[in-house]
This record gives structure tokens, C-alpha cells and sequence, in this order.
């Protein structure tokens, strides 16, 4: 695996393909077979997710969409009840429009050229890059969040990658460590080196082979780099999620807009937690409550904003009266139903209700 063809000078490189030849992870399911479709789907959902959480879900996601033709024609409900748990579910959908975009435009081929590569949703400069480099073997460099950690802290780059400045300098790095062939071997190396050797916190610096060449390490402050996002408080916000049963113990779900938090997954109704419960129940549906009770409110954390979410639960009485046509909601039966793609918080909530119940 090693690259003889490495210009002599780029110690990093032939450093970095030694250490992968022998330490680096080369049974990855995406891997065998590397086909376009399977590292496209891996790199999608790596994105802010640990391999050892990905492999699962893409496990069970190709067994049921083992080829692109597969995802393009499956109802979204499916898609994303099959992406439920893996979090930032702008991804799925994504995923699912390119797949009907690739199959309607491209007959099904992904397109080897990376600007029209990355107008596809979802496929930034990275994650083309790292298509087009693992499936057909193309020279592009990558510069995902592992990437920029090794690269700063070799470097020596001060800053936040996520400024445009700091950034472009490390995509210049990026662009001069790519060789010029085995560039699979080498896309996945360097993002394995930052996953399992040089990563967040307690780096493995004592067995790294960049020791010498490391401006953090030759200068103490390896801990310091990359520079965090510059700290900002995150705002609160508080919901009441309905937990409305009927006589059967079937529970309502509502499903969610298709863009925005949580888009098209089916979630508990919501509403504000100052609000007269069986008043709004009775305006919004027409349902009479009984028994209804306020759980304890627990947190669930956004990228950009804290979200404080009360449980409450309640009895229809009457949940026949109501015309729910529209495919909008769904009365939900956990012993006889499948579980339809939920938001985790809800996930949680319904397990809790499930363990509880006789």
C-alpha cells in the first residue's frame, strides 16, 4: 500500500501510508465493494457521526436499499424510518432527493465531475472530494472535521476552522498532501489517523508517527488546536409533547413538515406548556381528555438552541369523532405496528411509556 511515488520531501504523506498500511481500518463495510452508491451513503453519514455508530445503520440501510435504483423509488416515510436515531435528518432527505436526481438525470451513474457533483443536496467540496477519490480514484483532496484536526495541529494553524480564512489555509494543506495515485488508501487513512490516533481529546501522541514533523506537538499545544468555535450562550426553548392515547392504548403521532427540525418524521403534537390542555385538545381536534398529567421535563440539545420538553399524557374519550384523512396523523400501535421514523426524544418518551405499562 505504500506510495513509491511520493515526492521525497512529503514526509507527512509517506508517514501518514505507513501508519495506515498497518494500523488503518481496512474491513469498513462501505469498503468491500467500494462501489459510488455505498461510499457515497457512508460519507453522508459519517458526517458528525462516529463510525462505530454508522456501521449499523448502514448495514441495515443497504439491506434495504442495496443499490441507488433501491433509495430513489422507496416511499420518504421509509427512508427515514430507516435513517431514524442517526440525528441531523436534513442528511436523509437529502440523500433520498439525489438518489431520485442521479436515477432521473444521470441514468442512475454518479457524475465523476466534481462541480456538478457537489450541485447534488447534500454533497459539499469534502464529501465529493471523498466520492470521487475512494469510488473512481480521482485526485481531490478532502477536509472533514478529522482532517482539519490533523492538518492544524501538524501545521501548526491557529484559529477556528470554520472561518473562511483559517480554512482556505487548511484546504491548502489538504491539496498539498494529496498524492498523486492510491488515493482511496490515502482519503481513507487520513480521516482513520484523525478518528483514532490524533483525535479530540487525549490524542495518542506518544505512538504517532508525525511527532517529529507536528508544530503542536514540537510546541506544546496540541490540546489547543484546532482553536474551538468561539463560545456562544444557546437560547431555551420549552414544548409540551402531547402523549394522547385512546381506549386501545394506541398513541397519536403527528408528522412533521418536511423541512425544518425534525422534518418528516412522525413526533408526539406539540404545544406550549402554559397552554389549558383539554381546552386545546377539544379546540384543535374535537377530543375530550381524562387523566391528564405533566411528566418531568428533561432536555434535548439542538446545535443551536437547548430545547426543554415536558411530556403529558391523557385519555381521549372520544378519539372516533375525529376525520384524520389527510396522512397527516397516525394512531400508533407499538404491539402491532411498526415503528414509524421518530425524532429520539419521542423515541424515548414512548419506550418509557411502553416499560411502564402493563
Amino acid at each position: 500500500m505504500f506510495n513509491k511515488s511520493l515526492t521525497k520531501h512529503d514526509s507527512f504523506t509517506r508517514r501518514l501510508q505507513h501508519w495506515f498500511a498497518r494500523h488503518g481500518r481496512h474491513d469498513l463495510p462501505w469498503q468491500h465493494p467500494r462501489t459510488p452508491y455505498r461510499v457515497w451513503l457512508a460519507e453522508i453519514m459519517l458526517q458528525q457521526t462516529l463510525v462505530q455508530t454508522v456501521i449499523g445503520y448502514f448495514g441495515r440501510f443497504v439491506q434495504r436499499f442495496p443499490e441507488i435504483t433501491d433509495l430513489a423509488v422507496a416511499p420518504a416515510d421509509e427512508v427515514m424510518r430507516y435513517w431514524a436515531g442517526l440525528g441531523y435528518y436534513a442528511r436523509a432527505r437529502n440523500l433520498h432527493q439525489t438518489a431520485q436526481l442521479i436515477c432521473t438525470t444521470c441514468s442512475g451513474e454518479f457524475p465523476q465531475d466534481i462541480d456538478r457533483l457537489q450541485q447534488l443536496p447534500g454533497i459539499g467540496r469534502s464529501t465529493a472530494g471523498a466520492i470521487l477519490a475512494q469510488a473512481f480514484g480521482q485526485r481531490h483532496a478532502i477536509l472533514d472535521g478529522n482532517v482539519k484536526r490533523v492538518l492544524a495541529r501538524y501545521h501548526g494553524v491557529n484559529g477556528w476552522p470554520g472561518e473562511r480564512k483559517v480554512q482556505d489555509r487548511l484546504w491548502q494543506y489538504a491539496e498539498r498532501h494529496t498524492p498523486d495515485s492510491q488515493l482511496a488508501d490515502y482519503t481513507q487513512a487520513i480521516m482513520d489517523f484523525g478518528a483514532t490516533l490524533c483525535t479530540r481529546v487525549k490524542p495518542r501522541c506518544h505512538d504517532c508517527p508525525m511527532q517529529s514533523g507536528c508544530q503542536a506537538y514540537q510546541h506544546d499545544c496540541v490540546t489547543r488546536l484546532p482553536a474551538p468555535r468561539p463560545r456562544k450562550t444557546l437560547p431555551v426553548k420549552t414544548v409540551c409533547l402531547l402523549v394522547l392515547r385512546d381506549n386501545a392504548g394506541r398513541i397519536l403521532l403527528e408528522k412533521r413538515p418536511p423541512a425544518g427540525i425534525w422534518g418528516g418524521l412522525w413526533s408526539l403534537p406539540e404545544t406550549a406548556v402554559e397552554v389549558d390542555l383539554p381546552e386545546a385538545c377539544l379546540q384543535r381536534w374535537g377530543f375530550r381528555l381524562a387523566g391528564v398529567k405533566c411528566g418531568t421535563a428533561f432536555r434535548h440539545t439542538f446545535s443551536h438552541y437547548h430545547l426543554d420538553i415536558t411530556p403529558c399524557h391523557a385519555r381521549v374519550k372520544n378519539p372516533g369523532l375525529c376525520v384524520m384523512e389527510d396522512g397527516r396523523w397516525l394512531w400508533y400501535n407499538s404491539a402491532q405496528s411498526p415503528r414509524p421514523a421518530l425524532p429520539a426524544p419521542v423515541a424515548q418518551i414512548i419506550q418509557q411509556l411502553q416499560e411502564e405499562t402493563p
